[in-house]
């Protein structure tokens, strides 16, 4: 039996950086992948989703080209499926083709042992991959997550996408609906229905882009229809049928029927621990699939088992994953660090951008915070007339206890840049004082957390 300090579950976001990490500190490592390394994010989800998205954009900034002055006629546009074909390619490109050669190399040259196949635990500081047995000191389960695909009525019989389907696929359809109002459909909704593609958003709750701020969901919600997307709220869809043509009849329960050609299931992902043996070392997972872990990244119960990504269901996100992996680094090399996820940023990256970190006024109120809000349009900032942006806001919420921010959310031009302000004043517990005293360049959109930081200065003095 091949013996290792740690294995690791998995070549995601988490597992790769973690894996190379330990090895290049020493460390004895192998790494267990059954399909890419790297995980989906550069291969098909953020990636490829932030390219289709630019090229979106790029094509709306080429309409609009004259109002910017940037020529004087309106230039010649080619058709929308001959530009979809196009961005596809770029796509493609910046997703090295789903190819993980490259990903894979690096992690060897680091000197991890990378493993092909599916790992299942077969006993304590035990692993088996496909026959081949691995020993291990310590374990990291980071097998990220799965699209879900809920059990309608009828949704076996019509054609549909994943998201990490719908961002391999070459095809643009002419009519789609998406079922799920959280970033990655509202991302693709945007994206389909600037490439002409009729498009259909279908969300069973009061707003878009979850529990997010009501008031930055219900611009989103603006910034989408104003794109043509069809944005239905508060809609379930109840059931399915092919169509005639090959396409999909989608009963609502508004009463109404949607004819598309595809469906897009974008209604949330779930832990992946399905068949990795984790109850020979008892552990079980939560209801929701995840593993809990402490604040030091330990799945609870087991000392030398350890968590990080998705598979935790703490905030998932690429950018959680790879943290989650600093902080694991540390401690499987000796140290006491724990985790901290306060100010762990959100994102929706439409055009303009949504972005938040923290807590909104109820959440924050629910939490037993005397919380304060202070609000800002961004069209009276000073670089939205330049920009040609005629819709944004800036929600800053603010412990009055304690003088310090708790949430803060936007939608406007690159919203999802300068919110980090925002992340590290909640991070660092930074005094509202000293926030409402930071000089910003003029005129930049960071301009727009003057006026609300100076009104909720006033309210918790």
């Amino acid at each position: 039996m091949e013996t290792f300090d740690v294995v690791v579950l998995g070549a995601g976001s988490a597992g790769e950086s973690l894996a190379s990490s330990l090895a290049q500190a020493g460390r004895s490592v192998a790494v267990v992948e059954s399909l890419r390394v790297g995980g989906e994010c550069p291969y098909v989800a953020c990636m490829p989703s932030k390219a289709m998205l630019r090229s979106a954009q790029a094509r709306v900034e080429a309409r609009d080209l004259t109002s910017l002055a940037g020529a004087a006629q309106d230039p010649a546009l080619d058709g929308d499926e001959q530009a979809f074909r196009a961005a596809v390619r770029r796509r493609d490109e910046i997703a090295e083709h789903r190819d993980d050669r490259g990903a894979a190399g690096e992690l060897e040259q680091a000197g991890v042992v990378l493993v092909r196949g599916r790992g299942r635990v077969c006993g304590p500081g035990r692993l088996d991959v496909d026959g081949r047995v691995l020993g291990w000191t310590d374990l990291v389960v980071a097998t990220g997550s799965s699209p879900v695909v809920p059990p309608l009525p009828g949704l076996d019989r019509v054609p549909t996408w994943t998201s990490d389907e719908a961002l391999s696929a070459a095809e643009r359809p002419a009519s789609l609906l998406v079922l799920g109002g959280g970033a990655v459909g509202c991302e693709l909704s945007q994206v389909h229905a600037r490439f002409g593609c009729r498009t259909t958003l279908v969300e069973s709750g009061p707003q878009l882009a979850g529990k997010e701020e009501p008031s930055i969901a219900a611009l989103l919600a603006r910034v989408l229809r104003g794109d043509g997307v069809d944005v239905r709220l508060e809609t379930t869809a109840e059931r399915f049928e092919p169509t005639a043509d090959g396409g999909a009849r989608v009963h609502l329960s508004d009463g109404s029927a949607v004819e598309v050609e595809r469906v897009l299931v974008a209604v949330g992902r779930r832990p992946s621990v399905t068949g990795l043996g984790l109850e020979e070392l008892g552990i079980e997972p939560g209801d929701d699939g995840a593993l809990e872990v402490d604040d030091h990244g330990r799945v609870a119960g087991s000392a030398h088992v350890w968590a990080a990504g998705d598979v935790t269901g703490v905030a998932p996100y690429t950018h959680t994953a790879n943290y989650q992996a600093r902080v694991l680094v540390e401690n499987l090399l000796g140290g006491d660090r724990a985790a901290d996820y306060r100010a762990v940023p959100r994102a929706v990256y439409t055009d303009p951008a949504v972005a938040s970190v923290g807590m909104d006024e109820q959440t924050a109120r629910e939490a037993g915070i005397d919380a304060v809000t202070a609000v800002m349009d961004l069209r009276e900032v000073a670089r939205a007339a330049p920009e040609g942006a005629t819709t944004g806001r800036l929600v800053l919420t603010a412990d009055r206890e304690h003088g310090v921010l708790v949430g803060a959310a936007a939608l406007g031009p690159r919203a999802d840049e300068w919110l980090s302000e925002a992340v590290l004043a909640i991070r660092a517990r930074v005094p509202l004082a000293v926030l409402a005293d930071v000089v910003h360049a003029f005129p930049t959109f960071g301009e727009a957390y003057e006026p609300p930081l100076q009104e909720l200065l006033a309210a918790v003095r």
